[in-house]
């Protein structure tokens, strides 16, 4: 947007101040302790809504505020934020820029993408928050960052203000040892067998492509997580260093108080005995949710066919078609869209092939064992039924049946229908729960992390709770990476390093050409690194991230904008459940590379007026001795 006139409104996003944070764990002990002495079943989502709604009164007007859990249960907060609701995009650089290098390089070091995207909050004339209005006006905060000019250089202090997601950083060294020998290579396998099916489709045809791409990299992204995850907690003895540095401790702990022996008993051997009891039937939910659950994407768009039928039927209206609904056909159209079925129905048939593969006869259910004995154990065949005598598979035939008035039961009928409501996995939650007895896993796990809270604190350990979606502050130094044996990559790199990986004729390397053109001519002006004269693009830090933290700002040890943060590396994928401070890093996007962005490809001056600029520490360093030799001089 090259004028405020121009910004576009997004109409889903919401910004959140956080304004206070209150203490609140007396109030909702006793609203559990209350609740179960009056015999009620209270689940912890009523609490906290229960929560929510007295401060909520509270506080009504000033924003909304949310309740939180920390440290698994020991203590729980309400946070006030206050929400801007009319928020404007006003730049964000082309895939190009952005997302050079893609999915490849994605959790990879180096790389060189200008991740970013600048959005503008508008008020009432008043300056409090209102739904979008265009007689909105901008924002005026109270305070803004100022943005840095000379960067950063190897051993500077940053730190990282965000939001990050969820870590299990407590957990025990038996649930290290599932997430990397189970749940892990399960998930990371049947995404790459999704992403070889897609990469064939989308080399052999562009729409496809583009059609894909989104979907495609979402794969990508969670495959090359759960990949790295397995890799890195074996290559790193992830299990091996939490029993030794704190299943250990924890049960000697224990052991060294009655009291303690009494409540814990022989915590660490009952946790241990029962994942390795559970161990087949984790695989077994695993291979379920991968091989059935989540691949099978036509399932939203039967749905709302279906629930329209249904919703008419229960009303006691008349059958009419789907079209009569125009907001439904739209949206039916929308989820077609987003598939195309010859891709999905090779999908489909893979995945019919495993779900048989790896899931006992018995947690199959009725309909799968109905169809495997029907065509006598001939899956291709068995999908290939499935999937061409549907109305869903084919959008021509879909959208012609859409136009006509069919009972619900013509739906309902379907081979797909039936194949996507024949989900069933209580039988195997059951075989679980059989297995465990009344001490579960989860409840075993949970006593655990309460233990390991109660002896760090006897011990006078410091201690944060696990990242939950709540505000948190992150400091670390920027540096280098040693990945491997007599391996060591720089902390900085450049625009040098997007030349030298351009590649004209594949799509996640390109670049338009007027962006090449002002690379290679190398004007980089104020923004220009002045030690080595570069644009840097991105660099790395040891600050603790995790997902959550994209589009983090990255500050210096003044508090000024250096950066911001974007991606983690591949060697630090143990940080769900365990900091490694030699291999966790944080890849950021330097803020010189935003602004030469904005002011030399996009253009948008205007906005540096609005902006406060800080000159980097060595010309501030060589005024003041310009100033002193003056005065010595007068």
């Amino acid at each position: 947007a090259l004028t405020r006139d121009k910004e576009k409104p997004v109409h889903s996003e919401g910004i959140y101040f956080l304004k206070k944070v209150l203490d609140v764990t007396e109030e909702v002990e006793h609203l559990k302790d209350s609740t179960h002495a009056e015999g009620k079943v209270f689940g912890m989502r009523k609490v906290y809504a229960t929560i929510e709604n007295k401060y909520g009164k509270i506080y009504e007007g000033q924003g909304e505020v949310i309740c939180s859990s920390f440290w698994g249960g020991r203590k729980y907060m309400v946070a006030l934020y206050q929400v801007y609701k009319d928020v404007r995009l006003v730049a964000a650089p082309p895939v190009c820029i952005a997302s050079f290098g893609a999915e490849v390089d994605n959790w990879e070091w180096p790389q060189q993408k200008g991740d970013f995207a600048i959005y503008r909050i508008y008020t009432a004339p008043d300056g409090s928050p209102a739904e979008y209005s265009p007689d909105n006006v901008p924002l005026h905060p109270k305070k803004t960052l100022r943005i840095a000019t000379g960067g950063v250089q190897t051993g500077d202090y940053t730190m990282v203000i965000g939001y990050p997601g969820r870590v299990n950083r407590y957990s025990s060294s038996f649930a290290v040892r599932q997430q990397a020998d189970i749940t892990a290579p399960i998930q990371a396998h049947y995404r790459m067998e999704q992403m070889k099916i897609l990469d064939r489709w989308m080399n052999s045809d562009p729409k496809i492509r583009l059609k894909y791409a989104d979907y495609y990299f979402s794969l990508s992204n969670v495959q090359e997580i759960r990949e790295g995850e397995a890799y890195c907690y074996n290559r790193f003895k992830v299990p091996e260093v939490k029993a030794e540095t704190q299943d250990k401790p924890l049960q000697e702990w224990i052991d060294a108080d009655p009291d303690r022996k009494a409540e814990y008993g022989n915590l660490v051997e009952r946790l241990g005995a029962k994942y390795d009891a559970v161990k087949d039937v984790e695989a077994q939910l695993n291979y379920y949710r991968e091989t059935y659950v989540r691949a099978f994407r036509l399932n939203r768009m039967i749905n709302v066919i279906v629930r329209y039928g249904k919703d008419r039927d229960k009303a006691g209206l008349p059958v009419a078609a789907v079209a009569d609904s125009t907001k439904l056909l739209e949206r039916v159209e929308q989820l077609m869209e987003e598939y195309d079925p010859r891709v999905e129905k090779d999908i489909f048939k893979f995945a019919l092939g495993e779900f048989y593969s790896k899931v006992d006869r018995e947690f199959q259910g009725n309909f799968f064992r109905e169809v495997y004995d029907s065509f006598k154990g001939d899956v291709a065949a068995a999908a290939d039924s499935l999937w061409d005598n549907s109305v869903f598979s084919d959008h021509e035939r879909l959208r012609k049946a859409l136009h006509e008035p069919h009972p619900t039961e013509f739906y309902t009928d379907d081979p797909l229908y039936k194949y996507a409501s024949g989900i069933n996995i209580v039988p195997l939650n059951k075989k679980k729960a059989e297995i465990e007895g009344e001490e579960t896993t989860a409840n075993l796990e949970a006593l655990y992390k309460k233990a390991l809270y109660y002896m760090r604190e006897d011990k006078g350990v410091a201690q944060y709770p696990d990242a939950n979606s709540t505000m948190r502050v992150t400091y670390g130094t920027v540096g280098p990476i040693s990945p491997a044996d007599a391996v060591t990559v720089a902390d900085h790199t450049s625009t040098e390093g997007i030349l030298e990986k351009y590649r004209p004729n594949e799509y996640i390397f390109s670049l338009k050409p007027e962006i090449k053109a002002l690379y290679e001519a190398r004007d980089w002006g104020r923004w220009a690194d002045k030690a080595t004269g570069k644009m840097c693009v991105n660099f790395l830090s040891d600050n603790d991230i995790t997902g959550g933290n994209s589009g983090s700002p990255v500050l210096n040890a003044e508090g000024d904008l250096v950066g911001l943060a974007f991606d983690g590396n591949k060697e630090g994928l143990t940080s769900d459940m365990y900091y490694d401070p030699v291999m966790n890093k944080c890849i950021s996007v330097d803020i010189r590379y935003v602004m030469w962005i904005l002011e030399k490809y996009m253009g948008m001056d205007y906005l540096f007026d609005e902006l406060t600029f800080v000159p980097d520490k060595a010309s501030l360093h060589k005024a003041g001795r310009r100033n002193a030799d003056k005065k010595r001089r007068k």
